[in-house]
C-alpha cells in the first residue's frame, strides 16, 4: 500500500467530500449558477475533469511530456465535453480561458471550450511552497474583472482551495467574483 503524506491524505479527503455533493449544490452563496454567469464579471474556477486513478503525478513527471503525467480518463474527456456543451446550451460567454500547464488541465480546457492560454500562476503547487505567492498573483490579476466579461481558470484542487477556502470534485465548476480580501467567494457551484 502506498504511503501518503498528511497533505496528500487531507487533499484526498477533501476531494471525496466534494464529490459527494449533489449536482448544482450551492456553496457559500445560493445564487443561480447560470444567471450569475450571464450577468458577467465572474471568475469561473474549474478543476480539471476526471483523471486516471491516482494522486498527484508519477515521480519524475515532466510538464512537456503528457505521457509522464496523470491524465484525463475517457470519462474525464466526456465530462469536459459536457461542460462545454452546457456553456454553449446556456449561451454563457467566456471571454478568456486560462489553464494550468498540466496536460489534464489543457485537455479539459480544449475539450470544453476549444481554446486556452497556459497561465503559470494557476499551475499546481502540490508538494511545493509556491502556493501563497501564486494565489496572491491570481487574486491581484482578477481584481479588475468586471461585467460583462467572464474569465475561466482551469486548474487544480489545491489552487482552487487556496483561492476560495472550499474543496471541489474533478470537473466541478465554481462561480466567484473578485472581492476585497484574500479569498474569492464561491457564489454557486456545479458538477457536470
Amino acid at each position: 500500500m502506498a504511503h501518503l503524506s498528511r497533505r496528500q491524505f487531507t487533499g484526498s479527503l477533501l476531494s471525496l467530500g466534494a464529490a459527494s455533493l449533489p449536482m448544482g449544490a450551492a456553496a457559500q452563496g445560493s445564487g443561480d449558477f447560470w444567471a450569475l454567469l450571464r450577468r458577467g464579471g465572474c471568475v469561473v474556477l474549474m478543476r480539471h475533469a476526471l483523471t486516471e486513478p491516482g494522486i498527484g503525478d508519477p515521480p519524475g513527471f515532466r510538464l512537456d511530456q503528457c505521457n509522464t503525467q496523470r491524465n484525463l480518463s475517457e470519462a474525464g474527456r466526456e465530462q469536459a465535453r459536457r461542460v462545454g456543451a452546457a456553456f454553449t446550451r446556456e449561451s454563457v460567454p467566456i471571454d478568456e480561458v486560462r489553464s494550468s500547464a498540466w496536460c489534464r488541465c489543457t485537455e479539459t480546457a480544449e475539450l470544453a471550450f476549444g481554446r486556452h492560454t497556459v497561465w503559470a500562476p494557476i499551475n499546481s503547487f502540490f508538494n511545493d511552497a509556491t502556493g501563497p505567492a501564486q494565489t496572491l498573483e491570481v487574486l491581484r490579476a482578477v481584481r479588475g474583472l468586471a461585467a460583462p466579461k467572464n474569465l475561466m481558470l482551469v486548474t487544480h484542487q489545491v489552487n482552487i482551495s487556496a483561492l476560495t477556502g472550499a474543496s471541489l470534485a474533478m470537473g466541478e465548476v465554481f462561480v466567484t467574483r473578485p472581492a476585497a480580501g484574500d479569498r474569492l467567494p464561491v457564489l454557486a457551484r456545479q458538477v457536470f
